[in-house]
């Protein structure tokens, strides 16, 4: 696209330096790091900005706020990113949400439980890729999930997102994920992926993502109000909306609305000679004309579960696991010699698999195959104490 790039992360030192230049940025920080921008923006103008992850889209809107250019409103972005607010304002909207209470965890928790239904889900504010989501059915259940949880918590600096988090009523029901984006206000449909593991708990591990999705109309229908809803109640007006919701027997129920991209290597599902999701988000962030071109064939994404908790010393299996008929590619993220956390308290997959078909089911049915000849070889991990 013939655009220079910056990186303002977290990150001390690039890894991306060859590519890209990067700047470091104090995420827990605002102002600090709305400054350090803006002092690069003095010397080196930008023509768009875009927070890549629920932890920076906040920051994104702030500066592109600031430098005056395309962008969504701090205070929607902020409602995308924290559950509870989001959860309040929506049903203050009139959008269907799950009946929902905040929790403290430097209260009494027997007293906070009594007026939760069950069951219920456990949430925390702010974090992403179902990172400390656990089912609670009962009294026990629910107070031992909120133990757990605040030891995932103790590392925020956010005082309001350490101390509490998001009760939720269980939505029985299929879930699906959409994909789309904003233009002007506008509301545009790119996919929506089927979730054909149950997600039932006690935790909430997303493995397969598969299009076209095999809703009926109505319910189809439901998802895009419901979701043209939430962005209006939010006020969004540009950019990419990854949402997910739950569809019972009657209804949509919006569990998320978030205003970026979906998560991880996911998005290569979507792409094509004629697509590229990231292609389009950088058009709309810097006000350019982009001709859609919508993939139409089957297709979906595995997010590889974690079979244990150890450390990744290799993966078998590989070059039984490409040949399998429709599967096109296979990422392993993780390297040997790094950790692998399984949920609740990870939050990220050790790898990928990509499948194209005719049909969603031949799709779902090369992805399981795939990874039925994976093996992950993980050595457990050993921890020493100096008495």
């Amino acid at each position: 696209m013939d655009l220079d790039t910056l990186v303002a992360s977290c990150g001390r030192f690039s890894l991306t330096s060859e590519v890209v230049d990067g700047l470091h940025v104090d995420l827990n920080n605002t102002e600090s790091s709305l400054n350090t921008i803006l002092n690069h923006a003095k010397k080196n103008p930008f023509a768009g900005v875009i927070g890549c992850d629920d932890s920076t889209v906040e920051l994104a809107a702030i500066v592109a706020r600031e430098l005056g250019v395309t962008h969504n409103s701090p205070a929607a972005a902020r409602l995308t990113r924290r559950k509870d607010l989001a959860r309040s304002h929506l049903a203050k909207f009139g959008c269907r949400v799950p009946r929902h209470w905040l929790i403290n965890l430097r209260e009494p928790l027997e007293e906070q439980l009594k007026q939760v239904d069950f069951p219920c889900v456990l949430k925390p504010l702010a974090l992403s890729a179902s990172r400390g989501v656990i089912r609670a059915n009962g009294a026990q259940e629910f107070i031992e999930a909120c133990k757990r949880i605040a030891q995932i918590l103790e590392a925020i600096e956010n005082p309001v997102e350490r101390n509490h988090l998001l009760a939720e009523s269980y939505i029985d029901g299929i879930e699906i994920a959409f994909e789309g984006f904003l233009d002007n206000g506008k509301l545009t449909t790119l996919a929506i992926f089927d979730k054909p593991d149950p997600l039932i708990g006690p935790y909430f591990e997303e493995t397969i993502y598969v299009m076209p999705s095999k809703l009926d109309r109505r319910q189809h229908r439901q998802v895009i109000e419901e979701i043209t809803k939430a962005c209006q109640a939010y006020d969004l007006t540009t950019g990419p909306i990854h949402a997910e919701l739950r569809i019972d027997h009657s209804s949509a129920w919006i569990l998320e609305v978030a205003a970026r991209t979906i998560g991880g290597d996911c998005a290569r599902s979507l792409d094509d000679d004629s697509f590229n999701l990231e292609e389009l988000i950088v058009s709309l962030a810097i006000g350019k004309q982009y001709d859609l071109a919508l993939p139409v064939e089957a297709r979906g994404v595995m997010m590889i579960p974690i079979p244990k908790r150890g450390v990744l010393r290799r993966v078998e299996g590989l070059s039984e696991a490409i040949k399998i008929p429709h599967i096109e590619n296979i990422e392993i993220t993780t390297r040997s010699g790094n950790e692998l956390i399984p949920l609740p308290e990870g939050n990220q997959y050790p790898g990928f698999i990509f499948a194209r078909a005719e049909t969603s089911d031949e799709v779902v049915t090369a992805l399981r195959a795939a990874h039925e000849k994976l093996n992950f070889v993980v050595s457990p991990i050993i921890t020493t104490r100096i008495r």
